[in-house]
């Protein structure tokens, strides 16, 4: 390490560290100065401004995110000695890929994206994501596989601040698209209620287990980097679908695809109206 190296470390004392109610604004400050609901690209969903093509897009990459979830949460698991965090966490898993008597998140993005004209064949098959959305995702998986027990749990904490962005997609999807109805966004209004169980978990975790100023700021770190991979991934979307429309070789492209015209999708058969 270069000496200009080590004199940009910063050294705590133990007067440094943060109370649990200062730790928890900082952890939250980082969700209203960087989380994707602020992106243009949700914003435009969210009001109604997408494109048929766009919202295809959209479920289609999503899902990619979707699908490497119970992935990245299983490789958790397998790192975790403590029974009490394996209890509660496996039900993160069960969450997506469903148990008897729910038949879970991936399957419920299925509905969606079938009720948007995708074929699930096609969707599973995970052809035509976005190359950076691969990237992103897979940095994700292997943060939680690579980085300390702590930090592979704070990157979750962006639940903290998904149920708003949820309540916004599910008024939006619902006043702006034809296809949306209680049976295609069911993933988003179960969110709603799985969502808040695990972040007073996640939480509560690392407030307890951040027992120093610099595994603080670990935590704090490990959120603004999810924050980035769910950036990234509507970056992605926005140059290929939006503006200035660069679809990359082998990535989904939509039929008739303008990335201009909001066609609305018929609410009963899931065609282009």
């Amino acid at each position: 390490m270069t000496l200009a190296a080590e004199s940009a470390i910063t050294h705590y004392g133990p007067d440094d560290f943060l109370d649990a109610e200062e730790f928890e604004r900082r952890l939250r400050k980082v969700g209203a100065e960087r989380y994707h609901n602020l992106h243009p690209f949700h914003k435009l969903l969210h009001s109604g401004g997408c494109s048929h093509a766009q919202v295809q897009a959209w479920v289609l990459n999503r899902f990619y995110y979707q699908s490497r979830i119970p992935l990245k949460d299983a490789a958790l698991l397998s790192r975790a000695e403590d029974l009490d965090l394996r209890r509660e966490w496996r039900q993160r898993i069960e969450d997506h890929d469903g148990h008897a008597g729910n038949a879970g998140g991936i399957e419920r993005w299925f509905v969606l994206a079938e009720a948007v004209g995708l074929k699930r064949d096609y969707v599973a098959s995970t052809d035509g994501i976005l190359p950076a959305t691969k990237f992103a995702v897979e940095a994700y998986v292997r943060f939680v596989r690579d980085k300390s027990l702590l930090e592979a749990v704070a990157s979750s904490l962006t639940e903290l601040f998904a149920p708003k962005i949820h309540e916004e997609r599910i008024a939006g999807l619902l006043e702006h698209y034809d296809f949306a109805n209680d049976r295609t966004i069911a993933y988003f209004t179960n969110r709603l209620n799985e969502a808040p169980k695990d972040v007073k978990f996640g939480l509560a975790y690392v407030i307890r287990e951040a027992r120093n100023r610099e595994q603080q700021e670990q935590v704090i770190a490990a959120l603004r980097f999810k924050t980035d991979v769910l950036w990234a991934q509507l970056d992605a979307l926005y140059h290929a679908y939006v503006s200035p429309g660069h679809i990359p070789p082998g990535a989904f492209v939509p039929d008739g695809h303008t990335g201009e015209t909001h066609h609305r999708v018929g609410r009963s058969s899931g065609e282009v109206s």
